[in-house]
């Protein structure tokens, strides 16, 4: 079963669920305000992407948290995932072992059709 992961005000998660709508694939949302996801699915994701894809730079969050200041390695990155999810490259679509990630509408149609 797909999952999407992300937040319900995300204009990139609305888009994923349009589409997904759309094509009529069936998919579970899970909201990481509801839910917050621990360090188990992050590093399930990081098996199917890299940290720099998964890991927001350019959100609020990480610049109000002044991350860029602490010049974090790959593990640091990985813990702070899980501390805070709003970190999270939104949305992140898990299906068939695959991990997508973001919105990109031709990726898609090559991986979810």
């Amino acid at each position: 079963m797909l999952k999407i992961y992300g937040i319900k005000n995300c204009d990139s998660v609305r888009k994923a669920i349009k589409f997904l709508k759309t094509h009529d694939i069936p998919y579970t949302f899970i909201d990481f305000r509801e839910m917050p996801v621990d360090a188990d699915p992050i590093a399930s994701w990081l098996k199917g992407t890299d940290i720099k894809t998964l890991f927001n730079t350019r959100g609020t969050t990480y610049r109000t948290l002044k991350l860029k200041e602490m010049h974090l390695d790959d593990k640091e990155k990985e813990a702070w995932l899980a501390k805070e999810n709003m970190l999270i490259k939104r949305p992140v679509i898990t299906v068939d072992n695959k991990v997508i990630v973001g919105y990109n509408e031709t990726h898609y149609l090559e991986n979810l059709k």
